[in-house]
């Protein structure tokens, strides 16, 4: 098992190796890179580029990369120009179209004010600095570190996640909901504070980057990951894993709180 102060590509392989095993994960953790100088992407072992000339959404991106294990790099030549997609990983910022809310206006808001407020209030990377961006597998550890890892998982698989980040030093966890766009409150906020962020997939990542019912998104630094997946074996260790067995709505409760905290009082 990693340490919780490991933290370089060969160490997260692990931790995703034993994140996938004790959550019983149903597709791939990943890593994601944001790059100030766009060539040095090219670098990079088994990186792809989508098709010249053919752009997708960021979510889009994130599924491949999840389910099929591609290492995708992309500029903003890949994601839609000044658009949230890439508004908000900060390879540029987004347009007036946006900003102003017209772009939503009518769709997922009555009026331009509401429209507009969700995009201020969106997180995002600040535009300027970064040009291109990777994703790719945490197995393959070819981002040697990510700037953050991401993985989906379903409530009961997320909660103990969460656990295992609280095992060994306690703090209490805060998220924001942007609504559609909800990518701001994972990937984006992440890579612009470097905090734990859980987001609830919106319709545009359900749609178009095929999130299921049931996932939640996790997008945290490397050491959060690596934190998180120590507090899961402990707690392991104390008869706390996935699937968590039902013990019964109609049962007497004494006998299983028995097995979990034994004799104390």
């Amino acid at each position: 098992m990693p340490t919780d102060h490991a933290i370089d590509a060969a160490a997260l392989r692990e931790a995703a190796t034993a994140l996938t095993e004790m959550l019983r994960l149903r597709t791939l953790p990943i890593g994601m890179k944001l790059f100030e100088d766009a060539g040095a992407i090219e670098a990079i072992p088994g990186l792809r580029r989508p098709p010249a000339g053919k752009t997708y959404s960021t979510c889009q991106l994130v599924t491949q990369a999840r389910i099929a294990g591609l290492t995708l790099g992309i500029t903003t030549a890949n994601v839609p120009e000044f658009s949230n997609c890439s508004g908000v990983i900060g390879l540029d910022a987004p347009s007036d179209l946006y900003l102003s809310g017209r772009k939503m206006e009518g769709v997922w808001f009555e009026n331009r004010e509401a429209s507009a407020a969700h995009q201020a209030g969106m997180p995002r990377v600040p535009a300027g600095r970064y040009h291109a961006l990777v994703v790719s597998p945490l197995r393959a550890g070819r981002l040697d570190p990510p700037d953050i890892c991401l993985f989906y998982a379903n409530p009961a698989q997320m909660i103990l996640f969460f656990n295992g980040l609280q095992w060994k030093s306690y703090r209490r966890y805060d998220f924001s909901i942007t609504g559609e766009s909800a990518c701001a409150d994972s990937w984006g906020r992440a890579l612009a504070t470097r905090q734990v962020s859980l987001s609830i997939p919106c319709y545009a990542e359900r749609r178009y980057g095929g999130v299921a019912d049931d996932e939640l998104l996790m997008a945290c630094p490397p050491e959060d990951l690596l934190r998180g997946v120590t507090g899961l074996a402990g707690l392991s260790k104390a008869g706390l894993r996935y699937p968590i067995m039902p013990f019964g709505p109609q049962a007497e409760p004494a006998e299983g709180m028995a097995r979990s905290y034994g004799g104390k009082s």
